[in-house]
């Protein structure tokens, strides 16, 4: 349910004489209209890339993928505001949204949805001037089917890289269970009454560390290029990070992204769902935690404009029960991927496992499965592209453990300067969108 923006009509002055017409054709701007995969596509009918920079392009700038149905929520959030505050990655001069009702059995009215920007980071209240009031095929009320998502009408309203943005929406009555993302890392509130376009915070008295409904922000913009999707688990979703801090890895990356001479200009989607595995996922339908290779259509290739595709999963296949001992069945599940996004003619940069040794369910035999995805990860058997996370935080002085500075305590999980380390260890330049390599 999305509305593209039109091009503006062209601008023509006939200036008529005795012996010619002269006419004389303003130049046509390009606002754009949208394509299925949420690129643009130029007036003159030329693919994106071969528009002028200043054409625009719609650009993912933050995403994140629907979990699970949240607990003791059969019935949603019937009149009540909720305020999600998130990190984007690049700014634009119009935004839109995602709103997802994938784990409901009933449909989910909206009647009231906002955006803006926030006052402060983390903080409920919104900067005045910016409050925008966002539709839905021109209407401000829209009702989401069980099982589907909607996108919002584009609201002009400039964002600046790196902003705080709140999104807010009113359900006036019952709507069966919440689609959510429970491990945000970031504080998100909630207010009783429809408080949707208050600027003040007053109301947002009750605090959540989930995001509900929201699954993703576009901006359109002519200084980015496309996006780059980030798929992973606990660790992608940085579920030791500090709270509120946007110290994940992709946040790092994100900055990288933005701050570095010669860097891709992307925004970065962050896929990441806590104890995600590349083979198997819930028993519920749809399911909860879904797989990597069942999600990858929908949390990579279905994102808006996306360049580049980053992959780091399997050490949950590995740790979880029923263990994957077998290496080659989780190295057949990434390669699935990977033809996946070369279908779509995107690279794939893959992470390789980083060590657990001290955590609870480390075992020596278990160490060595994720040895040996490792040696074929480092072989070039399965990627495009290769970061090598494990090199980049390990123990030099004993390999199998992280190295404390980079531990965030359990042994698994990185502390914010691990985060940092791994996307120190990724080369920028290959995320440049260029053709698949031939595996």
């Amino acid at each position: 349910m999305t509305v593209s923006p039109l091009p503006r009509r062209t601008a023509y002055a006939v200036l008529a004489a005795l012996a010619a017409v002269v006419i004389l054709v303003s130049t046509a701007i390009f606002v754009g209209v949208g394509k299925s995969d949420g690129t643009a596509e130029p007036a003159t009918g030329h693919g994106n890339e071969a528009a002028p920079a200043s054409a625009g392009t719609w650009v993912g700038t933050w995403a994140t993928s629907p979990t699970a149905a949240e607990p003791q929520r059969a019935n949603g959030f019937p009149r009540v505001s909720l305020r999600n505050v998130v990190r984007i990655s690049v700014g634009g001069e119009q935004i839109r949204i995602r709103l997802s009702n994938l784990y409901s059995s009933r449909p989910l009215t909206i009647s009231h949805a906002s955006v803006a920007l926030a006052a402060a980071p983390s903080d409920p209240a919104a900067d005045s001037d910016s409050m925008r009031r966002l539709s839905f095929d021109n209407r401000t009320s829209v009702t989401i089917p069980a099982g589907a998502h909607v996108i919002s009408d584009p609201a002009r309203l400039s964002v600046p890289d790196a902003s705080d943005l709140l999104v807010t929406t009113y359900s006036p009555s019952p709507s069966g269970a919440v689609t959510y993302h429970p491990h945000a890392r970031q504080i998100s509130y909630a207010a009783r009454g429809d408080h949707t376009e208050d600027t003040s915070g007053l109301a947002y008295t009750e605090q959540s560390p989930y995001w509900r409904y929201l699954t993703g922000v576009d901006v359109w913009t002519n200084k980015a290029r496309g996006s780059v999707a980030v798929l992973g688990d606990s660790i992608t979703d940085g579920i030791t990070s500090t709270m509120g801090a946007n110290h994940r890895w992709p946040d790092f990356l994100a900055e990288r992204l933005r701050t570095e001479r010669g860097a891709p200009r992307l925004g970065v989607l962050n896929q990441g769902i806590s104890g995600n595995r590349v083979l198997t996922g819930g028993n519920q339908t749809p399911p909860h935690n879904p797989s990597g290779l069942s999600r990858f259509d929908r949390d990579v290739l279905g994102q808006t404009g996306v360049r580049a595709v980053v992959i780091h999963l399997g050490v949950n296949d590995i740790l979880r029960l029923p263990h994957e001992t077998n290496p080659d069945r989780i190295v057949g599940g990434l390669r699935q991927m990977v033809e996946q996004a070369h279908a779509r003619g995107l690279r794939v940069v893959g992470g390789t496992l980083m060590p657990f040794y001290g955590h609870r369910g480390f075992t020596p035999e278990l160490n060595g499965v994720r040895q040996a995805v490792n040696d074929q990860i480092r072989a070039g058997e399965v990627f495009d592209e290769m970061v090598d996370f494990d090199a980049a935080l390990r123990d030099p002085a004993q390999p199998s453990r992280l190295l404390p500075q980079y531990d965030s305590g359990d042994h698994l999980h990185p502390s914010d300067e691990g985060y940092r380390a791994m996307a120190r260890a990724l080369n920028l330049q290959h995320l440049r969108g260029v053709a698949a390599a031939t595996l």
